[in-house]
């Protein structure tokens, strides 16, 4: 038996239950970890909330984490028992101190990164990767705007954006998150309760706009971010911390410029193994050359699961959060 986070019915944060569950061997294509490190991240709230359905209940959330392997299943060739890995993908099920994944998710961890570093950066890293470098490549001399700049996926991205040579406008909810956020690489920071961001953007663009947002806030930002892109700019949603975009019209993209809408996923830019490990290798590259800094700003016992999604929820932490076990 190991102790792991439960889900049995969808809710707040209480419904975060601390039970023992009996975990098994691993199949075929199967290992199992005992996880040193778990990342916390907000795809885990949307689940626990209901807003994505749980392949079923009870579960247990998370889709980062870290450890060593300490059983292989049948047809497993690529790792062995005593391997250091970590994975940031699906199939949920990270909050546990240990469990089975398919060895198709999970990556060696590279010596020089520990693992807590590994647990807090997978999910957000290879988010930032596919944003910047497939979603939309950013160009040096591009201006782009991403939202919530002090977050764990806009630190690792304002870092790696003005590595490529962008102006990088983030929005942030406080003073203290815009120092932060300028720390990090953002050049201009918009306190997005004290001021209009769209203007601001404008202003800083000379009423140009940019090429392309990066949205996780979803219905508190739209449609308001289109107004920041300029004419065939694309808007990318990918998350909905504030609560999913509502009535959707896709003639506002025409009259707003012919501007372009998508709504990418992590699980779908590396479903494929070789996707999955072109990404993690160019995440572990810029983190292991000193070009990003992964900040793990927030730790958590996992039993005090409920704790760090209040908290989470509440905005109250910045960069990324791990779970100890």
């Amino acid at each position: 038996m190991t102790r792991a986070i439960v889900v049995r019915e969808t809710g707040g944060p209480e419904k975060l239950l601390w039970e023992n569950v009996d975990v098994g061997k691993p199949g075929e294509g199967e290992v199992r970890i005992r996880h040193t490190a778990i990342g916390l991240n907000y795809i885990d709230v949307y689940f626990r909330a209901g807003l994505y359905p749980a392949p079923h209940l009870p579960f247990s959330p998370g889709f980062e984490g870290a450890g060593v392997v300490e059983a292989v299943g049948e047809a497993v060739d690529d790792f062995a028992v005593g391997d250091r890995v970590c994975y940031g993908t699906s199939p949920i099920g990270a909050y546990a101190e240990s469990r089975l994944i398919p060895a198709a998710n999970i990556v060696r961890i590279p010596d020089g990164i520990d693992d807590h570093t590994a647990a807090a950066m997978m999910l957000q890293g290879m988010t930032a990767q596919y944003l910047l470098r497939r979603t939309y490549t950013v160009q040096p001399g591009d201006t782009i705007l991403f939202h919530a700049a002090a977050g764990g996926v806009g630190l690792i991205a304002c870092q790696w954006a003005k590595y490529l040579g962008a102006t990088v406008i983030g929005t942030v909810g406080s003073v203290e998150k815009a120092a932060l956020a300028k720390a990090h690489g953002c050049d201009h920071t918009i306190l997005y309760r004290e001021e209009n961001f769209v203007d601001r953007v404008r202003e800083i663009t000379n009423g140009r706009g940019v090429p392309v947002v990066y949205d996780s806030i979803g219905k508190d930002t739209y449609p308001a971010s289109l107004d920041c892109l300029s004419p065939f700019g694309l808007m990318v949603s990918f998350g909905n911390a504030s609560g999913a975009v509502e009535n959707f019209d896709p003639g506002l993209l025409a009259l707003k410029g012919c501007l372009y809408f998508t709504r990418p996923t992590l699980f779908t830019y590396t479903a494929r193994r070789e996707d999955l490990e072109m990404t993690a290798n160019d995440l572990f590259d810029v983190v292991g050359n000193g070009v990003i800094r992964i900040n793990t700003n927030q730790t958590y016992p996992l039993a005090d699961a409920a704790q760090a999604h209040r908290d989470l929820e509440g905005r109250k932490t910045t960069g990324s959060t791990i779970y100890t076990v």
